[in-house]
């Protein structure tokens, strides 16, 4: 089992910036891709941003240049630095790990949350 604790979050004002970090612990494999989802009221999760354990990026069209995510494979931790922060970025933040473990020479996925965060911009 993985467990992902997530830090961070709160309330800014239009144009401020917040840091989000998110720490994993349990059976993690080495190869794995770690990131960031958000949810607004009443709308869908959506992808912002993950990072692989070799430090390839994706972001999503609507954070990019405004939002860097990075991460500590010694920790185990993943981080999003979000700036320019507008109200449509408000929404729960939520940390994900997936990975590949290979048993019997199957691979089976596996996908893990953290409980969430509420960011809120205020206009």
């Amino acid at each position: 089992q993985v467990q992902l604790v997530e830090s961070g979050g709160g309330l800014v004002q239009t144009g401020g910036s917040l840091g989000l970090s998110c720490a994993a612990s349990g059976s993690i494999s080495s190869d794995n891709v770690m990131g960031w989802y958000r949810q607004a009221l009443g709308k869908q999760r959506d992808l912002v941003a993950t990072i692989t354990s070799r430090f390839y990026t994706n972001y999503a069209d609507s954070v990019k240049g405004r939002f860097t995510i990075s991460r500590d494979n010694a920790k185990n931790t993943v981080y999003l630095q979000m700036n320019s922060l507008n109200p449509e970025d408000t929404a729960v933040y939520y940390c994900t790990l997936q990975q590949t473990i290979w048993t019997e020479s199957r691979p089976y996925e596996y996908s893990y949350w953290g409980q969430g965060t509420q960011v809120t911009v205020s206009s």
